[in-house]
């Protein structure tokens, strides 16, 4: 049995280089990473990135899928993605402490959760607000928000798919096993964009909870109608 299978275990993760710790740091941004993203993201040789992916895989921080180049024949691209074991190498907001605590709350009032999660969300918008009011763009306060997302722990990234329509990417739950044991922490954070972009469509199309390797949001701007 690997260390933390068993339920309420705690996963020992290997000891890792400053390179291979940035490298694992470069997947878990990046998402499904080819040895030439994490070389990129690294500014060092793809020879370099392979020995980093070679240690992380050996280690069971990483794992391989093969993926078909786009519109070409030939060999499937490797890409890596990051593992479960890797978890305890990421930020996870004090899950067991949390967790704790929202069970002695539900003991005595299963409504004093929702309150716990509404206060959070009410205060993460209050701030979020506040670095957004001075933006101009609407394009500037989404990477604004991708950013706030980041320094919360969720390691979050934005990009730009078209006119108006962007998305954001958590690739690492903060809050991870408060998540799993309460659906409150998810539909917070789905309200918690969507209060802070008012003037945005904002839909969840990947959750992590439902088994995917990140959570991600699309975010589509509706432009108010001209008289």
């Amino acid at each position: 049995m690997n260390p933390g299978s068993a339920s309420g275990a705690v996963s020992i993760a290997p000891s890792l280089s400053s390179g291979q710790r940035a490298a694992l740091e470069a997947v878990r941004r990046v998402g499904d990473a080819s040895a030439n993203d994490v070389a990129a993201a690294l500014e060092i040789t793809v020879s370099g990135s392979r020995q980093h992916l070679d240690a992380l895989l050996d280690a069971g921080l990483v794992a391989i899928t093969e993926t078909p180049h786009a519109g070409t024949r030939g060999r499937p691209k490797l890409v890596y993605h990051v593992t479960e074991r890797a978890a305890p190498l990421f930020p996870n907001a004090y899950s067991a402490l949390a967790n704790e605590l929202l069970g002695y709350l539900a003991d005595d009032d299963q409504t004093l959760v929702d309150r716990v999660f509404e206060r959070r969300r009410e205060n993460r918008i209050a701030n979020a607000h506040v670095r957004l009011a001075p933006l101009r763009s609407f394009s500037a306060k989404v990477a604004e928000l991708a950013a706030i997302l980041d320094e919360d722990g969720y390691v979050a990234t934005c990009e730009q798919i078209g006119r108006d329509h962007f998305r954001i990417v958590e690739h690492n739950c903060a809050i991870a096993a408060v998540a799993l044991r309460y659906g409150q922490a998810c539909s917070s954070e789905l309200e918690f964009i969507r209060a802070v972009l008012s003037d945005a469509r904002v839909e969840r199309v990947s959750h992590m909870v439902q088994g995917a390797r990140h959570c991600a949001y699309d975010i589509v701007r509706v432009r108010a109608r001209r008289a």
